[in-house]
């Protein structure tokens, strides 16, 4: 009696379109920095205000490179520049920067440890603002507070969990792209 091989099922191949890695991520971060510019005070303290799209402008490239994501950030940025009343395209261009910075840089940090994605973080931050202070010292013709630029740089740095957690989400959303 000749066995027969059971039958192989098709593997699933799990898509993860824009709307889920891009959208979705991108209408929460525009939440967050809404939630987090309002007017409460603790103990005399106000809510801390990181540039949350920098975790966008991380993340995205790492989980995969697409032409969305740049307009995305564009979008976001320019949204954020309106909500803060900065000079339109401050933002977008520091965003961009980080993005194109990590986009180039995608060979060498994708997979690494997270130590390691935690640092490429805060540098590329780092880049950011002072892309954004260069640019805002030779429009204003003085530099902001160098104070002021750090208590804003350091919850922003501090945000990395969200960066680290939309990379592992969907780092491996669709397999066509391995």
């Amino acid at each position: 009696m000749r066995r027969v091989a059971p039958a192989r099922r098709a593997a699933a191949v799990k898509v993860v379109g824009p709307v889920q890695w891009i959208l979705l991520p991108a209408l929460v971060i525009l939440a967050a920095t809404l939630i987090l510019a309002t007017p409460i005070k603790v103990f005399g303290l106000t809510l801390p205000e990181p540039v949350t799209p920098l975790v966008l402008a991380f993340a995205w490239p790492l989980i995969r490179p697409s032409v969305l994501a740049p307009l995305a950030l564009l979008v976001v940025g320019l949204i954020v520049d309106l909500f803060w009343g900065n000079r339109l395209g401050l933002w977008p261009l520091g965003l961009l920067v980080a993005y194109g910075v990590v986009l180039i840089s995608r060979p060498y940090i994708a997979g690494q440890d997270t130590r390691l994605l935690f640092a490429w973080y805060s540098g590329v931050s780092a880049l950011a603002f002072f892309v954004v202070y260069l640019v805002t010292t030779m429009t204003a013709g003085q530099p902001p507070s160098l104070i002021a630029l750090f208590l804003q740089y350091l919850p922003t740095v501090l945000i990395f969990p969200a960066a680290n957690w939309l990379i592992e989400r969907f780092d491996d959303g669709d397999l066509r792209f391995r």
